[in-house]
């Protein structure tokens, strides 16, 4: 069986020191023998001509290079079509994939872990983001938000769901240009990259300068755990394994071993203000949101609320409403079915197969799980403020479809706030 080719997945926003990476790892390469794929939004692909002439690899040989689209999405198929022929056309030790400062880089990896013809080449290594700690502490540490967006006109993310996407699915997170921040402002940092990613290793760099060997060989990419690195994740996880009261809230917080490596202690927490005032809650209610009031709250939350995502019951949808928000940017989006909104028949069926479902005697499986994450959150006040949301004993006997709602229904998605 021929041994598969490590890769080593590279995000970051726009300038954060992706390619000044990119071209210290092959200035100090040792005895690696490095391929580099680069992705840039624009027809003419600026990061792939300074990999080239940084090295002694140019286009077409060891470097490849994917331009006028983004590799997470509409060059999937070319991104594919690029590291099949590489690995066919030269030998090399590891292939480095810099994504364009627009990509997520959950669905690269994914190109590589399910049944491709690139995963029959390759196995994913690590997937590392470099941030801009400057950037990062204005937009979620900062009175500032995260405002700006990708280069091409048709990108239409803000830059904050980027950025926390990046933390989120990252093995490894380059705290960059560490030298234009503060002491306080780093540690600030820190700790928010830890409350987003409590099992990312976290390093500080200026201009992108790290040890081959702390990126290269580690194999930390798991795609069966993957998906549940994020922080709102681990604290939705860390509710459930609670009682079933109406909510269960818990600060968590992350410090580092002797090797970096991000360390989640259940039991030991500090006070929030200990650890640069970042924490986290988890609220939980079986009773549905009004409409109007919870969109009102979502249009305006506090910009100390860095991230929250979660499942909502809204009253007068039969769909659960997944509510997602990074800084300024607030999305909710109907995905599937209540089960307890199915006919009978294969509302019965689904629970027999599922019987592990939690399941209220009277509203079935409808239930809000909301994970709050931010800077100086008045927990107590917070929770009063979503309860504000919630139905009234009066409204809860009211016919819930003629409440004005402009959450979506099943299969929509609906922009509640943007930069």
């Amino acid at each position: 069986m021929t041994q598969t080719i490590p890769v080593t997945i590279l995000s970051g926003s726009l300038g954060a020191g992706k390619t000044t990476l990119l071209n210290h790892l092959l200035r100090n390469a040792g005895d690696r023998n490095i391929a580099v794929l680069v992705n840039d939004m624009g027809d003419l692909n600026v990061d792939a001509e300074l990999v080239s002439a940084n090295s002694d690899l140019s286009v077409g040989d060891g470097v490849a290079e994917l331009s006028n689209g983004c590799i997470c999405c509409e060059l999937q198929d070319d991104l594919e079509t690029a590291v099949t022929r590489l690995a066919r056309n030269r030998d090399f030790d590891v292939l480095v994939v810099e994504s364009s400062g627009i990509s997520e880089p959950e669905p690269v990896a994914r190109l590589f872990t399910t049944g491709s013809r690139a995963a029959a080449l390759y196995e994913v290594d690590s997937l590392v983001t470099v941030l801009d700690s400057r950037l990062f502490y204005d937009a979620f540490g900062g009175d500032g938000v995260a405002e700006r967006r990708g280069t091409d006109e048709d990108d239409s993310r803000p830059l904050s769901d980027l950025l926390v996407e990046q933390v989120e699915f990252a093995n490894i997170v380059l705290l960059n240009k560490s030298d234009l921040v503060s002491e306080a402002e780093m540690a600030a940092v820190e700790e928010m990259v830890r409350a987003l990613a409590p099992d990312t290793e976290i390093l500080r760099t200026r201009e992108s300068a790290v040890a081959p060997d702390r990126l290269f060989g580690r194999e930390l990419y798991d795609p069966a755990t993957a998906a549940e690195m994020a922080g709102w994740k681990r604290a939705l996880a860390e509710s459930e394994s609670g009682d079933d009261s109406d909510h269960i809230h818990s600060h968590g917080d992350s410090d580092h071993d002797d090797h970096g490596h991000g360390v989640h202690d259940d039991h030991d927490h500090r006070h929030p203000d200990e650890v640069y005032g970042v924490s986290s809650f988890t609220y939980r209610r079986r009773r549905p949101f009004h409409p109007e009031r919870f969109a009102a709250l979502l249009s305006d939350l506090p910009s100390n609320v860095v991230r929250s995502k979660g499942t909502c019951w809204v009253a007068g949808r039969e769909s659960p409403v997944v509510v997602s928000q990074a800084g300024p940017s607030v999305r909710a989006e109907a995905v599937g079915r209540w089960i307890a909104a199915l006919p009978e028949a294969d509302r019965d069926l689904y629970r027999a197969n599922r019987r592990d479902l939690e399941w209220d005697d009277e509203w079935g499986d409808r239930r809000t799980e909301f994970v709050v994450i931010g800077t100086g959150l008045d927990e107590e006040a917070t929770i009063a403020t979503l309860d504000d949301c919630l139905l009234t004993d009066e409204e809860m006997t009211e016919t819930w479809e003629a409440f004005e709602n402009p959450f979506p229904t099943q299969g929509e998605e609906l922009v509640v706030t943007e930069p």
